[in-house]
């Protein structure tokens, strides 16, 4: 089934869109889980005005992989797990701030959990003021330069921001894609990279258009792993059990 206008007439007036929204993150997850190979894991986070899903791993040795876990081979010079993720749409090289950050972080001695991958889904919230947006991007950001691979997922029609287009602008990079606009609803993964001395942003960015299916997004999980989520089973998959038509 194709992707569905939440935030307009008819659907909007029967159904609300942060019903999807916070279904979704969860079965997001129970996919996830189904192909993320140990030590890796996945959790969902709903918070106010923010929709996100977070995978991580335990930084410890000997770690017993489980036998259910797909085979990881060896395609193209990068390690998947029965996933090979296509070329990236873009290679930027985008000159990111460091970003000030002032937080508390309390974590498990025991565990020593460390974040890889973040999958934010947009909310109207994140787009509706110019100090949401900038909090947003500044966000991303700085997960982007502490290395962790950052998935973003916006269907919010009623905005004609890009979230995705700012973070661009704030790395001073040319927001045009192959000389077109960049679409205001959108799928994309991004991961930094070194190259000899350069520090490159890879891209896979996914236009999205009501009446249209989602794409499989890849989530990197390290360098050389990469899983696909796809999107459009998740999307249906959270319909269904919410009766969204």
């Amino acid at each position: 089934m194709p992707l569905r206008d939440h935030f307009r007439s008819p659907l909007d007036d029967v159904r609300s869109w942060d019903e999807l929204h916070g279904g979704w993150p969860m079965v997001i997850v129970q996919h996830l889980s189904k192909i993320l190979p140990e030590p890796y894991f996945a959790g969902p986070g709903v918070y106010l005005g923010r929709f996100e899903v977070d995978i991580g791993t335990f930084d410890r040795q000997n770690v017993i992989h489980s036998n259910v876990v797909p085979d990881i081979a060896q395609e193209g010079g990068t390690v998947v797990m029965t996933y090979a993720p296509p070329k990236p749409t873009s290679i930027l090289e985008p000159r990111l701030p460091n970003q000030d950050v002032y937080e508390v972080r309390v974590y498990d001695s025991k565990r020593n959990r460390r974040l890889v991958a973040a999958i934010e889904i947009v909310s109207p919230s994140n787009k509706d003021r110019p100090e949401n947006r900038a909090g947003f991007v500044s966000k991303v950001a700085k997960l982007l330069y502490q290395d962790v691979s950052v998935s973003i997922v916006d269907i919010v029609t009623t905005s004609h921001f890009s979230l995705y287009e700012d973070l661009l602008t704030m790395g001073d990079v040319n927001t045009m894609h192959e000389g077109r606009e960049l679409s205001t609803t959108y799928a994309v993964t991004m991961r930094m990279r070194y190259e000899n001395t350069k520090r490159l942003m890879d891209s896979w960015h996914y236009p999205l258009s009501v009446g249209l299916p989602l794409p499989t997004l890849p989530i990197w999980l390290c360098e050389t792993l990469a899983v696909g989520l796809d999107l459009e089973a998740v999307y249906e998959d959270t319909c269904k059990a919410l009766r969204i038509r």
